[in-house]
């Protein structure tokens, strides 16, 4: 196999809104009246980097390495198991050049939050803000989203095998 320079990593998540959770997006707590339902701490968008990092190497996805089925995931902070997965892609030779990444909300509006989300992940993933990209869109009021029942998140990572100029 040719080892390759660049990979590009597709990842998605949704979550349910439900009464009774805190709602974390991008490691941050956001004030409201529910959260995301899920096993773990069901933050979407560090959900959908995840499956981004692992889809750029054809490794497992989210659900193959921490199972709902498994208790030690059982409130998990998103944000650990993150690092669990950089650690993965680092240990294969390869760093994050950028993430590019979408938040669908029709509420709570997102994007007094970016700035505080790019700065815990940003030196979590070893980046600077800027090779971080966080946009905030709403349904227009259309599907689950739009209705306020789910939020969900995509994320674009691209990889750079380390050391390669």
């Amino acid at each position: 196999m040719v080892e390759q320079n660049f990979r590009i990593g597709l990842g998605y998540d949704i979550h349910k809104l439900a009464a009774d959770r805190e709602l974390i997006i991008g490691g941050v707590k956001i004030p409201y009246e529910k959260g995301l339902l899920g096993h773990s701490d069901a933050d979407v968008l560090v959900h959908a980097i995840i499956d981004a990092l692992l889809g750029a190497l054809a490794m497992d996805d989210i659900g193959t390495l921490f199972p709902d089925t498994d208790d030690r995931f059982k409130d998990a902070d998103s944000l650990l198991l993150l690092k669990k997965v950089y650690d993965k892609v680092q240990a294969q030779g390869y760093w994050i050049n950028n993430i590019d990444t979408n938040i669908i909300a029709q509420e709570p509006k997102m994007m007094p939050y970016i700035p505080q989300m790019k700065s815990v992940l940003a030196p979590l993933l070893g980046l600077d803000k800027m090779d971080i990209s966080i946009k905030a869109k709403t349904k227009e009021q259309l599907d689950a989203v739009g209705g306020k029942l789910a939020i969900e998140a995509h994320a674009i990572v691209m990889l750079e095998r380390i050391g390669v100029n």
